[in-house]
C-alpha cells in the first residue's frame, strides 16, 4: 500500500522554483531524501505538509487526499522539521503535555520509554539541552503517538556518531512490522547507506532520480585514467569529470561503460555519487 504519494508539487519563488517533484512510498520503507542545500528538500517537505501553499500539485497519505482529509492524516504522521525549536524556558513535561493533547492516540507509555531511550530529563528546560537532545527530544514527541508515517528533515544533524547509530537502528526496528514509512532528508550520505531502502534525490528543484539504493548505486561507475585516455567521446558522457596533474576522475552511466575500456573502473557508494552528480 503506499503511504505517501506526491504528484506534480510545483511552488515558485522569485529566485527558486520546485518543479513537477513526484514520488511515492511504500509502507515499510525508508527513504532518503537528497540533495545539496537549497536545492528543495525542506521546500518539498514544508509543501507536502502545507507549511507552505503549492501552487500545484496532489499530496495523498494512507489512500487519503491530504487537503481534503488533513486533520485526520496529521493523526497518523510524525513530523521533524529541521531548525524548529521549542519554547526554550518551558519543561519538556510540560511541552510534551501541551502536544498530547492534539493527539487521539497519544501514548504516555510510549513517550516515556523514549524518554528512557534517549535519556531525557522531562524535568529539564529546553534551553538546558545540546542541539543532539534537542533532536531526540523532538523525535520522541514525533513516536509518541502511534505514527505510521515519519516525516523528518536532517533528523541526525547534531548527534555524535553513537547517537546517530543509534537513531538510525530505531528507524529500523520500526519499520519491521511492515506498517511504518519513513522520509527523511539528510546531508550525512553515509547515513542513507546503512538504512535506507530508496533513495529519491533533487537538484535545483527537480527530482533526477527515484530508485531503490541498489539500483540508484548500480547505475553509476567511477571512472579513472590518464590524460591521453580522455577522448572526447569519452568527455562528452563523463559525469563531473575533474582534471588533475596525474590524468583524470569522472563517472559514468553503467549504459556508457563500454567507453571505459582499458581505464580504471570502481564502484561508487552514495556519497561519490552524490558529488560527482553536483559538479555538473
Amino acid at each position: 500500500m503506499e503511504i505517501l504519494s506526491v504528484q506534480g508539487l510545483c511552488k515558485h519563488y522569485p529566485k527558486f522554483d520546485l518543479k513537477d517533484v513526484s514520488f511515492t512510498l511504500e509502507e515499510g520503507y525508508i527513504m532518503g531524501f537528497i540533495g545539496r542545500n537549497g536545492a528543495g528538500k525542506t521546500t518539498t517537505l514544508k509543501s507536502i505538509m502545507r507549511l507552505v501553499h503549492p501552487d500545484a500539485g496532489r499530496v495523498s497519505m494512507f489512500g487519503l487526499d491530504y487537503v481534503s482529509n488533513e486533520l485526520q492524516c496529521k493523526q497518523k504522521i510524525g513530523f521533524m522539521l529541521g531548525g524548529v525549536d521549542f519554547y526554550p524556558k518551558k519543561k519538556l513535561r510540560t511541552i510534551a503535555e501541551v502536544t498530547s493533547r492534539f493527539y487521539s492516540q497519544w501514548d504516555e507509555f510510549e513517550y516515556r520509554r523514549y524518554l528512557d531511550r534517549f535519556d531525557l530529563d522531562p524535568d529539564k528546560k529546553i534551553d538546558e539541552l545540546s542541539a543532539g537532545m534537542r533532536v531526540k527530544f523532538s523525535l520522541t514527541l514525533a513516536l509518541s503517538h502511534q505514527a505510521r508515517l515519519l516525516i523528518l528533515d536532517e533528523p541526525t544533524s547534531g548527534l555524535d556518531p553513537v547517537s546517530r547509530e543509534e537513531l538510525l537502528v530505531l528507524f529500523q526496528d520500526l519499520i519491521e512490522d511492515g506498517q511504518h514509512s519513513i522520509l527523511f532528508s539528510t546531508q550525512i550520505i553515509s547515513d542513507l547507506e546503512k538504512c535506507a531502502d530508496f533513495i529519491t534525490y533533487i537538484k535545483d528543484g527537480a527530482i533526477i532520480s527515484r530508485k531503490d539504493k541498489d539500483s540508484f548505486r548500480n547505475t553509476y561507475r567511477l571512472v579513472s585514467g590518464t590524460a591521453g585516455q580522455l577522448t572526447e567521446n569519452l568527455r562528452s558522457k563523463l559525469i563531473g569529470l575533474r582534471q588533475h596533474k596525474f590524468g583524470f576522475e569522472g563517472m559514468l552511466s553503467t549504459t556508457d561503460l563500454p567507453l571505459a575500456s582499458g581505464l580504471e573502473v570502481t564502484t561508487a557508494d552514495l556519497e561519490a555519487i552524490m558529488i560527482h552528480i553536483e559538479r555538473e
